[in-house]
């Protein structure tokens, strides 16, 4: 993989997490207040549930995706 691809690749991850993290918040508003742990934890299996509705580029982005990667892309939170 190139650089500039990681690169796109991480940019695509990003906005994916922002997503639902949004649709999270929505559905859950007390996470607010939660922990990046429990954030990336309820985003985690958030992504886990609703894969079969992504598009097969955005399955194959979050396939092997782990809840320290969320946590990182939600420390990394830049817009």
């Amino acid at each position: 993989m190139t650089e500039k691809t990681e690169e796109n690749a991480a940019t695509h991850k990003r906005k994916l997490i922002d997503k639902f993290l949004i649709k999270l918040t929505k559905e859950e508003p007390q996470m607010y207040y939660a922990t990046t742990s429990e954030i990336a934890r309820s985003l985690y299996s958030m992504l886990k549930e609703h894969t079969n509705r992504l598009t097969i580029e955005e399955q194959a982005l979050i396939r092997h995706m782990t809840i320290e990667e969320i946590q990182g892309l939600l420390g990394f939170h830049v817009k």
